[in-house]
């Protein structure tokens, strides 16, 4: 059975809507990020913490100390696009790719959106949520000008094409929509790039999107 080490409020959520997908057998083993405890006046290395990311023995999984990491039958990946690649990969069907040439396409994907859209859109992100406090709008401003050409990479694609890869919803899909979620609570943005909004808009619509938001929402923050 493949286990998922991490929570639901991380990047393992991209990774829990790939396996909510793809019916594969899995289990969430709970590793709670260490920046958390601190934030409640708990040392996470402390005897009896939580089981978190600097725990000795998750750091034998992941030296880095980040989740999500994935272990299936031997096999360790710590890096989330990376593991749903392979998932769709493992499951094979519509989600995964049907040839070298989609492949290739599934991982472009999941480069670009990683090197050119995930960092400014999580600045957006932590900005939102800190309630936009003093210079915070400058922050939201540089990250925009940031997405402006990737986003607009995004809705030529989309003009052209129903999904990111094969004319269906694949983990392609997945891996960008979650990339892009962290910018999607600025409308100014979202308003500007009509095509990707309205795709971000399907995928989020899937049931097993709607599972995992679900039990996101419900694990304590």
């Amino acid at each position: 059975m493949i286990t998922l080490y991490g929570v639901y409020r991380s990047r393992a959520s991209r990774n829990i809507w790939a396996l909510e997908e793809l019916g594969l057998p899995w289990q969430l083993k709970t590793v709670i990020q260490a920046y958390r405890l601190e934030a409640k006046g708990i040392d996470p290395k402390a005897p009896g913490a939580p089981f978190n990311t600097r725990s000795p023995d998750f750091l034998r999984l992941s030296p880095a100390g980040a989740i999500p990491v994935m272990e299936d039958a031997g096999l360790i990946l710590t890096e989330s696009l990376a593991i749903n690649l392979y998932l769709a990969k493992k499951a094979g069907g519509p989600l995964g790719p049907r040839d070298a040439r989609e492949e290739a396409l599934m991982t472009q994907w999941a480069l670009y959106g990683a090197t050119s859209i995930e960092e400014p859109a999580l600045a957006i992100q932590f900005a939102l949520a800190a309630g936009k406090p003093d210079g915070a709008e400058g922050a939201i401003a540089g990250a925009v000008d940031r997405l402006n050409r990737p986003l607009a990479v995004l809705e030529t694609h989309l003009g052209a094409h129903s999904h990111m890869v094969g004319g269906r919803f694949t983990v392609a899909d997945i891996n960008m929509a979650e990339i892009l979620r962290y910018a999607q609570g600025h409308a100014p943005l979202m308003a500007r790039f009509p095509r990707v909004a309205g795709w971000l808009r399907l995928c989020q619509d899937r049931p097993a999107f709607r599972k995992m938001w679900a039990a996101r929402e419900a694990e304590p923050a």
